[in-house]
């Protein structure tokens, strides 16, 4: 990919991440509790979340080992990071999930467009774009890369741990819904997006590019307006219960 046409993605990634923040706030995705018929035909969620999630971890594979510079420390080490998290989300979360959610066609496809792109941002950046005197082995030095990588495991381990209490509210067979509380569902109602931002917010820091900072506005603009949802949907099935608890950051929102 030339220069001229990565910007141009990028500055239209950028763009579409701001029209995708209004939308959702008047449209519900209609996968997980949204899950609706009007969205079309759909196909199983765990199925759906491995054809999801599975293309970016093969573009940002194949972009690597391709690359000159794919055992160079720094860009190794930002690979290994991101393979981890996609290798969970993709080989790993669909298999612990529970019931028989659904996940619509299009939510699917949407999906799929827009990991193969983001891996096409985060790779030809780090892999063939970057100068080649920008990620040194000095870089593993720079307060960027520590200060991003504490940022990266501290959003993943969030994540991890809140998507475990979801999957840990029901007992087998119990059809019931419950509202989270344990780790920091105490203080919000989307902990597992707010681990997602944080983590990705990290990936920013640490790669310290363009590309990662869009990647980061894309994980707020699609997650922060899917929280506002479930603030409102558990407000209307709980009630007090869901108290002074905020959307997704803590204190804030």
């Amino acid at each position: 990919m030339g220069q001229q046409t990565f910007e141009f993605l990028l500055l239209a990634m950028s763009a579409l991440a701001v029209i995708v923040f209004v939308a959702l706030y008047y449209v519900r995705a209609g996968y997980g509790m949204f899950h609706t018929p009007k969205w079309g035909l759909s196909v199983n969620n765990k199925l759906g979340w491995v054809l999801m999630e599975a293309p970016v971890f093969l573009v940002m594979l194949y972009l690597w080992w391709n690359s000159s510079v794919r055992f160079d420390a720094a860009p190794f080490l930002f690979f290994l990071l991101f393979e981890l998290h996609y290798f969970q989300r993709s080989f790993i979360v669909p298999f612990l999930m529970k019931g028989k959610s659904k996940m619509p066609v299009l939510i699917l496809l949407m999906g799929v467009i827009f990991n193969i792109l983001n891996g096409l941002m985060q790779g030809e950046w780090i892999f063939y774009l970057a100068p080649s005197d920008y990620y040194t082995p000095g870089w593993l030095l720079t307060p960027c890369f520590w200060i991003g990588t504490l940022l990266f495991f501290a959003g993943m381990g969030i994540n991890w741990h809140s998507d475990s209490v979801i999957r840990h509210l029901r007992a087998p067979g119990d059809t019931r819904h419950y509202l989270p509380q344990r780790g920091m569902y105490r203080y919000v109602t989307s902990a597992n997006y707010l681990g997602e931002i944080v983590e990705w917010v990290g990936w920013a820091i640490l790669t310290w590019s363009l590309s990662g900072c869009i990647f980061a506005w894309w994980t707020v603009a699609n997650l922060v307006p899917r929280a506002d949802a479930i603030w409102h949907r558990y407000r209307e099935e709980f009630g007090t219960q869901v108290g002074l608890k905020k959307r997704i950051f803590p204190f804030l929102y």
